[in-house]
């Protein structure tokens, strides 16, 4: 089994991960709320923690592997969003409106993180459905001294967690001088955050022991966390923008609420995303969502891509570029692996030590292009003894080091067949055929330069050129790469 390593921001250095239980490893990653489409940023930690994930069900058993992660469907945000639909002529109350929203963005959200190949979560719970443990963690709080309620509100003692700002590495008195804090007449200290606010007559509300109301962002996670892997688990995840005020808040009301408990044993924080070097947003004129770019004719495989491209703790800069390029490198993997029968196979352990070494997806991709180089080697040198013998032949079907490189691939949640349809759109049919047209021009090519005549080869070599085929010769025979962008390129079979 291999040894993975992960970098707990807690503690602010990588360590070896060990499961609080071997059979049972169990994570938790704040999820969206739901009022609106998911944008490119909201996609990364998607991403990042479907990988771990996925590396997680692969060393410890897809069976031992407990993922969360939350759906935010009550929120002031959403409520916002509804009254302005009510408001432009939309019929049903305000309550059956949030209702309709919260249902049509969850099912966006599935859609658009499915393309991307993110797998399902093993649970997906909404806030609504946990009110009653959310009520009881408060109450509790309270009466261990931890929370106090006040006109409708029930808020937290920052200043009885002694611990408070450990996540962060900021102090509290820091934090107020430094920070925006909502300063209320009800508030004994200006960082005390709320657990509990009042609804009016229209606005969802559960009642409560101290009024009709709703719960505060921070409650929710902590409560649905509890409920379903315990008040201990192994891995905590999120964007870094949620260290502080989120994560930070969700530590200090579970540990005073489960104080022999640990919470989280590690914390992992994905870095933020820009575009095209620049801060993604409306008023730059470079925000967009994801469905934006699929809509635009971008795969999900490809942006993906890109993401993994860049290990989960630095900045991440998306550029129309890196989409290009990384659209390339999978119609060329898309290529290699259709000449062949894939079959499940062990990923390469190269792959599997750069995932477990602080998921260094960027490591395992740059091994799977050198690879990707010498299985084509290996595949042309295979052709050039076929031509040598004067035919095309079947090459072989099978091939074990393809099905490792694809199954490792798969294991970065690339090269899924359920994302297979977009690479055919290079050219105007199916890339067998152009395979095997190339094959049968190389073939021709091999042949004129056997009978010495170069004039003939070197058309064949130009005409293969200008329909984006680049040959090289080498010493194991003639290679060849596709250029995707050359217009050209949809016309072979009329050639």
């Amino acid at each position: 089994m291999p040894t993975i390593r992960l970098h707990n921001s807690k503690t602010r250095r990588k360590e070896v991960f060990e499961p609080l239980k071997r059979n049972d490893v169990r994570i938790y990653v704040c999820g969206p709320t739901v009022y609106d489409r998911a944008h490119l940023g909201n996609a990364r930690p998607v991403v990042v923690f479907d990988t771990l994930y996925r590396l997680l069900r692969h060393v410890y058993g897809a069976d031992h592997v407990t993922y969360v992660r939350n759906f935010t469907d009550v929120d002031d945000k959403i409520n916002a969003t509804a009254l302005a639909r009510r408001q432009a002529g939309a019929s049903g109350t305000l309550e059956e409106l949030i209702a309709q929203r919260t249902e049509e963005t969850i099912g966006w959200y599935h859609a658009d993180m499915d393309a991307l190949g993110a797998l399902r979560p093993t649970h997906e719970p909404r806030a609504t459905a946990y009110i009653g443990p959310m009520v009881a963690m408060i109450q509790s709080l309270i009466d261990k001294g931890h929370a106090y309620a006040r006109e409708g509100h029930v808020l937290f003692r920052v200043r009885s967690y002694a611990a408070y700002g450990a996540l962060s590495g900021r102090s509290v008195d820091d934090m107020i001088a430094g920070a925006r804090v909502e300063v209320a007449p009800f508030k004994e200290d200006p960082m005390d955050f709320v657990l509990w606010k009042p609804s009016d007559a229209e606005t969802p509300g559960w009642e409560s022991p101290w009024g009709r109301g709703r719960p505060g962002w921070h409650i929710e996670c902590s409560a649905m966390s509890y409920e379903l892997l315990g008040p201990s688990f192994d891995i905590h995840g999120g964007g870094i923008d949620l260290q502080f005020p989120h994560h930070e808040n969700e530590i200090a009301q579970s540990c005073c609420a489960h104080p022999q408990a640990g919470f989280a044993t590690v914390w992992m924080h994905n870095e933020m995303l820009q575009v095209e070097g620049k801060k993604m947003s409306k008023s730059l004129g470079n925000f967009f969502t994801v469905r934006d770019l699929l809509d635009q004719g971008v795969p999900g495989e490809v942006i993906r891509f890109v993401f993994l491209g860049t290990h989960y703790g630095k900045p991440m800069d998306w550029t129309a570029e890196k989409a290009a390029g990384a659209a390339g490198v999978l119609r060329r993997w898309r290529d290699l692996a259709a000449e062949y029968d894939i079959s499940p196979a062990e990923p390469y352990a190269e792959v599997v030590a750069a995932l477990s070494n602080d998921l260094n997806t960027s490591k395992a991709i740059t091994f799977l292009h050198k690879q990707y180089n010498e299985l084509r080697q290996r595949r042309n040198a295979a052709f050039h003894f076929h031509m040598s013998e004067g035919k095309l032949g079947d090459l072989s079907r099978n091939s074990e080091e393809v099905d490792r490189f694809v199954s490792s691939a798969k294991l970065l949640g690339l090269l899924e067949e359920g994302l297979s349809d977009w690479w055919l759109d290079g050219a105007d049919t199916p890339t067998d055929g152009l395979i095997a047209w190339v094959e049968s021009m190389l073939l021709a090519r091999a042949e004129a330069k056997v009978s010495r005549d170069y004039a003939k080869a070197d058309e064949i070599r130009a005409r293969l050129a200008n329909m984006g085929i680049m040959v090289s010769d080498g010493k194991d025979g003639q290679s060849w790469v596709v250029d995707y962008s050359n217009p050209n390129l949809g016309n072979w079979s009329k050639n």
